[in-house]
Order: structure tokens, then sequence, then C-alpha cells
């Protein structure tokens, strides 16, 4: 991609791929410049996010970021906790994660999904004041979902495998599918792997 159309999408929104009674909402923590000029989330060639997503039985096979809408079907979606692109996220300030958690939890409040899972413990910590949280499921809910913290997909987390990251991946996806919503008619994922 050139520099030029990466600078240019500096501070794009990027749309969720959202909808309704969702089984798990991934919120990133912000889009890449990658993602702002393509408009697919996690598109930056050096993020795991979607070979972990497969390996960890969430999808059915390997999606492209483009492929991103099949997550609906599959009862999945992705937000993100700061909603403008930037070209790392060390580039957003403990303000802007803060107004991003209490956006986040009014969106989650609306949409009402069965779990939250944010990628990027940092993030999560921020966002929510936790500041001695872990990797795994928390004890808090955000708008009324339960919360899973799962590590940061982005190629720059060195302290994480695809592997270590599907197993932890898979762990979200195992409490999802044994914990069902404690509405009926609200749906989850609807694969098993």
């Amino acid at each position: 991609m050139p520099p030029e159309e990466l600078s240019a999408a500096r501070d794009r929104v990027v749309p969720d791929v959202v909808t309704g009674g969702l089984g798990v909402l991934f919120c990133g923590i912000n889009p890449s410049l990658t993602t702002a000029v393509t408009g697919h989330h996690f598109a930056h060639p050096g993020n795991r996010f979607w070979p972990v997503l497969h390996r960890s039985g969430f999808t059915p096979r390997q999606l492209r970021p483009s492929k991103q809408a099949e997550l609906l079907g599959l009862g999945l979606g992705i937000t993100n906790v700061v909603a403008r692109a930037t070209a790392r996220a060390d580039e957003l300030g403990a303000d802007e994660f803060r107004e991003g958690g209490a956006a986040l939890t009014a969106k989650v409040e609306r949409l009402a999904p069965q779990w939250l899972a944010v990628v990027g413990i940092t993030a999560y910590r921020t966002a929510f004041r936790e500041p001695r949280a872990r990797i795994g499921p928390q004890d808090r809910t955000v708008g009324g979902a339960r919360v899973w913290a799962l590590p940061n997909p982005s190629g720059l987390n060195a302290h994480w495998t695809v592997r270590t990251m599907a197993e932890e991946y898979a762990r979200l996806r195992d409490a999802v599918l044994t914990r069902p919503p404690a509405d009926p008619s609200a749906s989850g994922p609807t694969r098993a792997g």
C-alpha cells in the first residue's frame, strides 16, 4: 500500500461488523491504517486475528478480512475500543481509551451480545480502569455482556504465538458453547468448529 494512501487514512472510522444478539463481539484496540484504507478489520498482513479465529474453532475456515461479514452468520462481530485509525495503538491516550470504554458500554447495551471479547489486555485495563486484569474471563460485565480479555493478535505482540493465542481464544469459544445465553431468543455461534 502506498505510504500516502496510508497517511490519508489516519483518523478514519471503520464501520463495525455487528448485529443484535451476537454470541461474541470481538473488540479490537483501534483500526490500523491498513484497516482504514481497506475498510476491513484486522487487515494488516502481520495481524494474526483471522488465523487465530479459525484455529480456535470460531470459524469453519480461515477467512480473509474482506469476508468479515460472514462472521455475523456465525454469531460473531467486530468493533473497537477507540474508533479512529492510527499507525500504532500507542498513539492513543488514556482519556481516549476511557471515552472509548464508555461508548463501547453503550454499544454493548444496545446490541446485547452474550460475550464482549477485548483483544488487548492493556486497552481493556485502561478503558475500564481495571489495572490488575489478566487475560481470560473477567469478573465484571460491560453493558450486560460477560467479558473475556484476549491477547492482542498484532504481529507486534511477540509474547503470544498463533498457537498459544488460538488456545486462549478456544477457551472463550468453549465457554460460549457451554454457557447458553440467559435469553433463549439470543443467538450465539452456530458452529462448534
